[in-house]
């Protein structure tokens, strides 16, 4: 079992630093769509989202290798004590904070919402990435960045007949 410190860890710090800047890289990714647009959140945002997330991801799945006194306690702290499982779904609640400070309504319309819900989406792709299950993290940022890019090009909005400001 790989070494952090003074305890033992499920991740190594080299593998802790590669989730970090495979979601820094994603987030980037997700948030160039909006950059380029000059939306409000852009590839700083994203990145740092991304970012975000999956450091509390490591945080959830290290914190029982932190908190056992030795491996012979670790099944037993993993059984007994699940609160370090809550970490991850936290980051949800936190991000829809975040994305609900997105969301404008002006008059009849609501501005914002497609960047609340790539705020929300970048935090989802940087815990999967803390998790470990980076393909499936590379995956969905690279479809779904495409997919928003590729929409926005053949500007959707004139085929519906929707009013462009109303899809943010």
């Amino acid at each position: 079992m790989p070494h952090y410190g003074d305890y033992n860890s499920m991740l190594s710090f080299e593998q802790m630093a590669i989730r970090i800047v495979v979601a820094l890289v994603l987030g980037a990714i997700i948030g160039f769509e909006r950059e380029v647009i000059g939306k409000e959140a852009g590839i700083r945002t994203t990145m740092v989202v991304a970012v975000g997330a999956a450091i509390f991801a490591i945080t959830s799945i290290t914190l029982p290798y932190l908190v056992a006194v030795s491996d012979a306690n670790l099944p037993d702290v993993i059984a007994r004590n699940s609160g370090f499982l809550s970490m991850a779904g936290n980051i949800v609640v936190g991000i829809g904070f975040l994305g609900a400070g997105i969301i404008i309504k002006e008059g009849e319309r609501v501005k914002g919402l497609t960047t609340a819900a790539i705020v929300w989406f970048t935090a989802a792709i940087g815990a999967l990435v803390g998790l470990g299950l980076i393909e499936i993290a590379i995956f969905g940022a690279i479809v779904t960045s495409g997919t928003l890019y590729i929409l926005r090009k053949v500007k959707l909005y004139e085929r519906l007949k929707i009013p462009k400001q109303e899809l943010d």
